[in-house]
């Protein structure tokens, strides 16, 4: 089964950081998606771009509005995820650990459907 880890924190939050903390933090994403892979329990890995790009379309009636920015009014947003193959939640759990929580969280959630994606799809 698939497993997303949802990464969120609040925007702009790490192009704050130091140069060596941002590279700490890449890095650490960089052992986690090599490790996890080695182990065949990488899926997809992305990293959304900002907020200010986004729309978002919302049903009134019988029209459809596209409206700027993200759905949420919130401080945290969804900066990226990985999906992780796990045969638990608990297994998905403990390889999501190896993110760097140090200025995100990270949201793990099963997935119920994927196009494409062997028996889950």
């Amino acid at each position: 089964m698939y497993y997303s880890a949802l990464i969120y924190a609040v925007e702009g939050v790490f192009e704050r950081l130091t140069e060596k903390d941002r590279e700490a933090i890449l890095a650490a994403h960089q052992s986690m998606q090599e490790v996890t892979e080695a182990e065949g329990k990488l899926g997809a890995v992305a990293r959304l771009m900002g907020t200010a790009s986004a729309v978002t379309l919302r049903k009134k009636g019988e029209t459809v509005m596209v409206l700027d920015g993200p759905f949420a009014e919130t401080k945290e947003q969804l900066l990226g995820f990985y999906l992780i193959d796990a045969e638990t939640i608990e297994q998905a759990t403990e390889i999501a650990k190896r993110l760097p929580l140090d200025a995100a969280c990270v949201e793990i959630r099963p997935v119920a459907w994927l196009r494409g994606a062997g028996d889950d799809g």
